[in-house]
């Protein structure tokens, strides 16, 4: 279960975890929409109001709004999947 406004671990698991080459435009629109719409959420969101599975989700996404790509994206680099 995720918090209000936040992206379902689940959700963001079965996104990162498809090679973009099988996504439709419509699909890489709807990833980049939720991921900006979910990093928006995490930002505003005091960390001591967040449930433990939001941080885990916070730290494998990389939603700590820094310039460095996620655990998940560097995984999807390194295995060629990655669009960076």
């Amino acid at each position: 279960m995720s918090d209000t406004g936040r992206q379902s671990l689940g959700d963001k698991a079965s996104a990162a975890l498809k090679p973009d080459s099988e996504k439709s435009t419509t699909e890489h629109w709807g990833d980049k929409l939720k991921g900006k719409s979910d990093s928006a959420a995490s930002s505003a969101q005091p960390q001591s109001e967040k449930s433990t599975t939001q941080k885990m989700g916070d730290a494998f996404s990389g939603n700590s709004n820094e310039t460095q790509p996620s655990m998940t994206q560097k995984a999807k680099n390194a295995l060629g999947m990655g669009d960076n």
